[in-house]
């Protein structure tokens, strides 16, 4: 089984896309994705890029998916090394980063600029390896 953590980037686009994940991969996420993709849903649909009914469909979606979310001391501590490492003012996208190195094989995001950021720390890999 593979392990890929994934970030509120790709969380969206796998509920946008309706995907279907590969059934030898697990999906991961820091208990912060729950907030993070909530609160990007809300803003499109405030900027009325999407409907209500929309969102709500791409929240279902999203709950369906079985993505494990973790949070405890030790990715704490370890998100806030690798934000002090990168120089980053916060923990937030660091925890995606710090949850790679400690329990996955690979970390899927769409941002092209943080993926060259962290790819001395982790491996990146293409949404296109969960389907």
């Amino acid at each position: 089984m593979t392990k890929y953590v994934i970030g509120p980037d790709v969380a969206i686009r796998l509920a946008q896309d309706r995907a279907v994940i590969d059934a030898e991969h697990q999906l991961l996420a820091p208990t912060l994705l729950r907030s993070q993709t909530l609160s990007l849903l809300h803003q499109e649909v405030h900027r009325g890029e999407m409907t209500k009914k929309d969102a709500e469909r791409r929240l279902d979606h999203l709950r369906g998916l079985r993505i494990r979310l973790l949070g405890d001391r030790v990715l704490q501590a370890t998100a806030w090394k690798v934000a002090d490492q990168l120089g980053w003012p916060d923990t937030f996208v660091a925890e995606y980063v710090a949850l790679t190195q400690l329990q996955a094989d690979a970390f899927v995001t769409l941002d092209e600029r943080l993926a060259r950021a962290v790819k001395e720390l982790v491996t990146i890999a293409p949404i296109d390896a969960l389907t």
